[in-house]
């Protein structure tokens, strides 16, 4: 089966939605591709320093700039697409992920590991780890961030079928890169981490982003890795099928060998 995956790095400008949405579509307009994803937040920018500025920049998840954007792009350029952004709920505020397909459907995964500071501005994500059907009906999971850290993220994502784990980041710390092709190992899945660059700066706080976006096939081999500091899409060809075999050798099997009753939960 083959399936045009992407991987899209940029540098979103703090609480600038229409510009940022605006680069976005620039750096998207002419990609051919079936999926691709971007950074975490990508439509506002990261790193707040008030209630006030994460509610200035939330957005409804089916009717605001950036649904309004991707839905328009996926329809137009037949791809779905993966894009981090504040999500404004009736119970409050969510970092979240939405995954536009050429038919107009949005899902949304709310991320469940917050980060640092994230625990001041979001809610602690309920949906859980679902899967989602992207354009062809390849099977998509979605973890944002620092849910790498947690090996049940993807695993979970894996049990329930997973082809491909799609990964929105903003990472500040430096292993997530490498551990992702662990996580790509030990379940046997592609995934795409899709990073941003740049500084951040606000008031007196700062961060830098690693970039290093990455495409990893479920061997753990890099198909691809941005550099630190570039602004670009990249667009590879896989076949979501290597997934579901989940063979070792002729006696092993990634999920048949669990044993899960000596596992602590």
């Amino acid at each position: 089966m083959e399936f045009k995956v992407g991987v899209c790095q940029f540098k979103p400008e703090l609480m600038q939605i229409d510009k940022n949405l605006a680069k976005m579509e620039s750096l998207l307009e002419s990609i051919s591709a079936d999926l691709i994803v971007l950074p975490e937040l990508a439509a506002s920018g990261y790193l707040f320093n008030s209630e006030e500025e994460v509610q200035n920049i939330a957005e409804d998840p089916m009717n605001g700039p950036t649904a309004t954007l991707f839905k328009r792009l996926a329809k137009q350029l037949n791809t779905s697409y993966v894009i981090g952004f504040a999500e404004k709920a009736e119970n409050g505020i969510y970092n979240s992920a939405m995954l536009v397909n050429p038919d107009n459907s949005v899902h949304i995964y709310r991320k469940t590991h917050l980060f640092f500071e994230e625990k001041r501005w979001f809610k602690a994500g309920d949906t859980g780890f679902k899967i989602i059907r992207a354009k062809n009906n390849v099977k998509v999971g979605l973890m944002i961030c620092f849910d790498w850290i947690f090996p049940e993220s993807a695993r979970s994502l894996a049990l329930s079928g997973a082809q491909i784990i799609a990964h929105p980041t903003n990472l500040v710390l430096p292993w997530c890169q490498q551990a992702m092709i662990t996580r790509s190992i030990e379940n046997g899945v592609f995934s795409v981490t899709s990073n941003r660059i740049g500084k951040e700066k606000n008031g007196n706080n700062t961060l830098n982003f690693t970039g290093m976006s990455q495409i990893v096939d479920t061997k753990g081999n890099i198909i691809h890795r941005m550099d630190k500091n570039e602004e670009s899409v990249f667009v590879t060809e896989i076949d979501p099928l290597e997934s579901d075999d989940k063979g070792i050798t002729e006696f092993n099997d990634l999920f048949l060998d669990r044993r899960t009753e000596l596992y602590r939960s």
